[in-house]
């Protein structure tokens, strides 16, 4: 049973939050302020030339402001141009191009918001028309070429705005199949690092898809013929493209670096890449087109550097260096923020932006160069600040800051706001908070005034201020609770206070009682039709709604009457094998919900011996009646039940026109019924039959029913199952399933709420359709249309799908940790802006790593971990931390494709805890009446020691303690004796270690002195890393196929296991393999037939002495046998014996009958002629044999000739009785001869047939 809880509520206003304190000021609109552009067109604005232009341009201020447009750096006079309008109260630039064209109003645009406090200005808006040209006409004269050449075959499509995306397809529309050998490069040709036989073909076709416009061309075909005139030579590769051994390319800062290496060469060279400067950047490279080309996305300055391919084939391998240089278009680092200012005070405006080569920096003012505005004494200019001192009423204005280079420019707008105004709360009066229990709570009191003022926060009627714990104030106004609880509910005060007066605010927190499953459902196995009930009674806070959801495998219940939903269970009736699985209740609230699961296994229920059921005879006597052009009905006579009524009749049907022989579900009827009205497809050839159905299973089918024939007539119905999804990141599949035998698809795409009219191709014989070039993850709506010879299928459903996923873009921002002990700690993050997921969101991922201990005794490690928090989380807990530890973290996003950048990494420590146990504890020196103990510190010493703690008493031989003796010890020391200590008595030490948080775990130690003629010796009898037990039991063997199976018990903590073995009496030191963390081990290469002791030992960090040791155990290899096949068992050895023994009975009649008739017949002449060597002759007096000497039983007999091809041939000693009884022979029971011998033998001959495959891949494009 799993089980897992969340809780919600504060963290969407920590989110909330946070977002507020990164946003620039915000003026109420009521008040006097120079204006803000608030939307504006991109800089770069391709048009359709079919659609009106517009270009957008708002912007707020008080008063409301005016706008006016440049067109190429002039006025544009709206007014003197009929065909240009602004909307009323916006700046949005209309332009009805209806009877004119698109290209007269190419240029680039700007736009100015004013009013009398300043003038706004947007950024430059170059107005380009989308053009989709048509390709020029031109004959193609067909290409003949040598088999084994290279070949490129040109498409030089037609230059568009935007560019087209170039795809190479049969005059069938499908895909060109593509590979190592042919393949397409970046600028659209089609490559062949050489030419086959098969790749004659006459309708290669070049495609270019405008994805503007939504339109597709297409070049003439391309006819191919390769010819062979002979054999073809092996060659070098060649770069086709770079040409050369080296070559540059440069790459802006964000963009897409496209590295591209192709070659010919015989056999197909293999390309592979390598940096010679450094390794490939983690998730943003991509090795495609068949290792063809290298791409990194989101270029950085770090890729910067010599990318080497290397293609090779079996005669040669040569390489292309091709050295990047990363530029830079100018991009942010601080962005200009509004100022407002009181009169007299003071500010700044900060404008910086790096790039490559370093951005100038211009401001300017009210949109006119600062150099030529009106001088300010109390503004004062210094590179990439403004700095004002004492501002005076009426000095506020709009500066704009714009940063430049070659590659590009930054254009930012930041208002200076003069105002004197007595503070406002913001925030709704009287707003309620409401938070789970434990949770943080977050109040907002969000402000404005000028001076800026300064927030206070009061509870209830307290006149104290909240301060420090529990509460935090944020430097925008909001009181957190970190940790709520029941006693913080209540009214709260938000104060706002300037020079010029005070503003107060009121709002509520209403904390709740988190809601917990307290009976939760419970593993169950069921038999076959029994009732199964799972519980699941909930506790919640009872001012919150709840909301109770069943779901089986993740997913919802099966719309089946069987299953019952009440308040606190789920019952399911019946059940059957399909109603295994896991079923999950979830309890909702507005503000959290808990969750518990259990698995349901279904069992076969046990047979009742009493009654004997068996399946229902067949349905009988099946007649058609009532039919109608799209309708019949059916009619049968149902078979014998067999003691268990029928519950269901199931009609099936076959289509002899399309699909005879496959039979299909039509549809069902209950029991009690005998016909049934079927609804018909047209063109199909029926043929029906019934099936019964009771408890025990189907009844075989029933005859067929006469045929019944409909009319060809246009798809009443689409295809079902339409989904479209993304394979890459810039695609878009589309899916259906097949609904119907020579029916065609019109599949239709657009991009939701931006295109208005559909995409479409029409395809047949396929059930998929790819459509390339798409933005990523972008919202499409599909839609599938079927078509056949007599019309189109009914308007079909819209369904909504998405391009392909891509990494994120974007880390999290404002990243923020909380230790809360020694072992835990919190991580809070703002979550990225959903356009910059580029998928599915999936959740947060935050990695972190222990960089070394705070102590400098203890070693640096790092081991980097990570945890993932599902959803659009904001924060998550970091647990079984180090204590006294130096972290590093940081959090990525991650979708369906993988993780986005990490943050910046952030550092925390932890405090310290509780050591670890000392890493040893021994006895040495010991004499008469005392014992030296040494130790050594604890491996993870977690803080400061404070130092030791050392607990010693007796044990009598019965095992009885004695009184416990205690030393404290200080940190600095690594042994102690203990003196005055009894001879020949046991003692039992336990030994740890302190910090200022506490003590740590106990080892313990056991010796023993013992006094003989006059020395003592001391003993250790048992050394264990835990208190009181043995760390090592049961230690056995057992031998197996692979070699000697040591397996064991094993109670200790130390991970440093070795099995030690060693041959009985050997001097030599021990062996030892080391155990990854098993109780068991294979030794291997164990000599046969001698004895081994073996023990198991544990020993401390970094191999230090045993700590733990097991018993010795004494094995012994047993001398193997060689594997050898039980020839016995083998088929040829059974022949053979068979063989042998029919040939001496063969003999041994021969001899029973001359030694009765006295005769010496011919066939004994010529056996004694032709003696086989590997026999002894037989013993004419006995009729025995000599011995016969079998030593490799897999060898063939001696004399005996196997002719290479298998077949077995008869020489002329292979004489046998035909040659002198003419025919067949036989035996009687009692030996005689009665009939003819024959001793023929067949060839076996096998024949082959081949026959091609013609194998069809269905692929579709876009």
């Amino acid at each position: 049973m799993e089980r897992t809880r969340t809780r919600a509520g504060a963290a969407v206003f920590l989110m909330l939050i946070l977002g507020h304190l990164g946003n620039a000021l915000e003026v109420p609109l009521d008040l006097a302020q120079p204006p803000t552009i608030t939307q504006q067109s991109p800089k770069d604005y391709i048009i359709d030339p079919r659609e009106n232009i517009v270009i957008h341009c708002e912007a707020k201020g008080k008063p409301h402001p005016s706008f006016s447009w440049t067109r190429n750096g002039t006025h544009f006079d709206i007014d003197q141009d009929p065909k240009a309008t602004m909307r009323p109260r916006s700046g949005t630039l209309v332009v009805d191009i209806s009877g004119e064209k698109a290209e007269t109003y190419e240029g680039v645009y700007q736009c100015t918001a004013r009013n009398k406090h300043g003038a706004a200005v947007s950024n430059n808006i170059v107005i380009r028309q989308s053009r989709s040209p048509l390709w020029s006409k031109e004959r193609n004269e067909p290409i003949r070429v040598q088999e084994g050449e290279a070949l490129v075959l040109h498409c030089r499509p037609p230059a568009g705005l935007p560019p087209p995306i170039i795809f190479w397809m049969d005059i069938n529309f499908q895909r060109l199949p593509q590979s190592s050998r042919v393949f397409q490069a970046l600028n659209g040709d089609l490559y062949f690092s050489n030419v086959l036989k098969e790749d004659s073909r006459n309708d290669y076709i070049c495609y270019a898809r405008f994805p503007h416009t939504q339109t597709i061309q297409q070049k003439q075909p391309i006819t191919l013929l390769v010819l062979n005139h002979g054999s073809v030579e092996e060659r070098k590769p060649t770069f086709l493209i770079p040409s050369g051994s080296s070559s540059s390319k440069m790459v802006l800062r964000g963009q897409v670096l496209e590295l591209e290496c192709i070659t010919e060469g015989l056999p197909t060279p293999e390309v592979s890449w390598s940096k010679l400067s450094g390794e490939f950047p983690d998730k943003r490279t991509s090795i495609v087109t068949f290792q063809k080309i290298l791409r990194i996305v989101n270029v950085s300055d770090a890729d910067a550097g010599e990318y080497r391919c290397t293609a090779h084939n079996r005669l040669a391998s040569i390489h292309h260096t091709i050295r990047v240089t990363v530029k830079a278009a100018p991009y942010w680092i601080t962005t200009p923020r509004n100022l407002v200012l009181a009169p007299r005070e003071k500010g700044q405006l900060i404008c910086r932006a790096s790039g490559t080569p370093k951005p100038t920096i211009n401001w300017a003012m009210n949109g006119i160069p600062i150099e030529n505005s009106p001088e300010d004494s109390n503004r004062k200019v210094e590179g990439d600040t403004i700095i004002f001192e004492e501002v005076q009423t009426g000095s506020s204005a709009v500066y704009q800051c714009n940063a430049s280079n070659e590659y590009g420019y930054l254009l930012s707008n930041a208002f200076v706001n003069v105002l004197s105004e007595t503070p406002r709360v913001l925030t709704p009066a009287n707003q309620v908070y409401q938070v789970i229990r434990n949770n943080h709570a977050l109040l907002d009191c969000s402000s404005f005034g000028s001076p800026i003022p300064k927030i206070t926060w009061f509870k209830d009627s307290q006149s104290s201020t909240l301060e420090g714990d529990p509460y935090m104030l944020h430097e925008n106004g909001t009181l957190e609770i970190y940790v709520a609880q029941a006693l913080n509910s209540g009214k709260y005060i938000c104060v706002a206070r300037n020079t010029l007066g005070i503003a107060e605010n009121h709002v509520y927190l209403e904390v709740k009682e988190p809601t917990r499953i307290l009976k939760q459902p419970k593993y169950k196995v069921a038999q076959r039709n029994m009732n199964v009930v799972f519980e699941c009674k909930v506790k919640h806070d009872p001012t919150l709604i709840p909301i109770m959801i069943w779901l089986k495998d993740n997913g919802e219940l099966p719309d089946d009457e069987r299953f019952l939903v009440d308040s606190d269970s789920l019952t399911i009736t019946d059940v059957t094998e399909n109603d295994a699985g896991t079923y999950t209740c979830i309890m909702n609230t507005t503000l959290d919900h808990d969750s518990a699961s259990a698995e349901l296994t279904v069992v076969e229920a046990a047979p009742t011996p009493a009654v004997i059921y068996e399946q229902p005879d067949p349905p009988t006597d099946l007649e058609l009646t009532d039919m109608k052009p799209r309708s019949v009905q059916l009619t049968w006579i149902p078979g014998d039940e067999h003691k268990s009524p029928i519950h269901k009749f199931v009609i099936q049907y076959t289509d002899s026109l399309h699909d005879h022989g496959h039979w299909h579900n039509l549809t069902h009827v209950p029991g009690s019924k005998t016909t049934a009205h079927l609804e018909l497809s047209p063109y199909v050839h029926y043929s029906f039959r019934v099936l019964a159905l009771n408890a025990v299973g189907l009844s075989d089918p029933s005859n067929p029913s006469h045929m019944y024939k409909t009319n060809p007539a246009a798809p009443d119905e689409n295809p079902s199952g339409v989904k479209g999804f993304g394979t890459e990141h810039d695609n878009l599949m589309i899916l259906w399933k097949a609904n119907g035998p020579g029916l065609q698809y019109k599949v239709m795409w657009r991009q939701k709420d931006v295109d208005k009219n559909w995409t479409s191709v029409t395809v047949a014989n396929v059930s998929k359709f790819m459509v390339s070039g798409t933005p990523t993850f972008t919202p499409y709506e599909v839609k599938v249309q079927a078509i056949n010879n007599n019309g189109i299928g009914p308007d079909p459903a819209v369904v909504t799908g998405h391009s392909g996923e891509d990494f994120p873009v974007q880390a999290p921002n404002s990243v923020q940790v909380l230790v809360l002990n020694s072992t835990l700690a919190e991580v809070h993050w703002e979550p990225v802006p959903p356009k910059t997921v580029r998928g599915h969101l999936k959740g947060y991922k935050v990695f972190y790593w222990r960089e070394r201990s705070l102590h400098k005794h203890n070693p640096h490690r790092v081991e980097q971990q990570f945890l993932s928090f599902s959803g659009n989380k904001s924060h998550g807990m970091l647990p079984g931390l180090q204590p006294y530890s130096l972290y590093l973290f940081n959090v990525r996003v991650y979708n369906g494709k993988g993780e986005g950048p990490a943050s910046s990494n952030l550092q925390f420590e932890t405090p310290e805890g509780v050591p670890g146990p000392p890493s040893f504890l021994r006895i040495t020196n010991s004499n008469l009446n005392n014992l030296t103990l040494e130790w050594g510190p604890p491996n993870d010493r977690n803080g400061h020691l404070t130092g030791y703690i050392l607990k010693y008493q007796q044990v009598n031989n019965s095992n009885e303690l004695g009184p416990i003796e205690e030393l404290a010890l200080p940190a600095n020391k690594t042994s102690v004796t203990l003196p005055n200590l009894k001879y020949s008595t046991r003692y039992k030490f336990y030994f740890n270690a302190k910090t200022g948080q506490g003590a740590g775990p106990v080892i313990t130690e056991e010796a023993v002195t013992i006094m003989d003629e006059g020395k003592c010796e001391s003993t250790l009898l048992k050394v264990t890393v835990h208190p009181a037990a043995p760390a090592f039991g049961n230690v056995s063997s057992s031998v197996g196929e692979d070699g000697m199976l040591i397996s064991w018990e094993y109670w200790g903590t130390e991970k440093h296991v070795y099995v030690e073995y060693i041959i009985k009496n050997d001097n030599k030191d021990w062996q030892k393999e080391y155990v990854n963390g098993s109780q068991a081990y294979v030794l291997k290469g164990l000599k046969e037939g001698l004895s081994y002791r073996v023990r198991v030992v544990a020993k401390g960090h970094n191999d230090q002495a045993v700590l733990h040791q097991s018993e010795e155990l004494l094995v012994t290899v047993p001398a193997m046998p060689s594997r050898q096949a039980d020839i016995a068992t083998q088929g040829w050895f059974i022949g053979l014996m068979c063989a042998i023994a029919l040939l001496i009975l063969v003999l041994l009649i021969i001899c029973f009958i001359k030694r009765n008739k006295g005769g010496k017949y011919p066939v004994k002449e010529k056996e004694d002629a032709h003696t086989d060597p590997e026999f002894q002759p037989m013993k004419e007096d006995d009729c025995t044999f000599g011995e016969y000497s079998d030593t490799e039983d897999h060898k063939p007999l001696k004399g005996s000739r196997t002719p290479s091809n298998g077949t077995v041939h008869r020489d002329s000693s292979d004489e046998s009785l035909v040659d002198y009884g003419g025919g067949d022979g036989q035996f009687n029971e009692d030996g005689s001869f009665i009939g003819q011998y024959s001793g023929k033998s067949s060839i076996r001959e096998t024949a082959e047939a081949h026959s091609p495959v013609n194998t069809t891949t269905m692929n579709s494009f876009v």
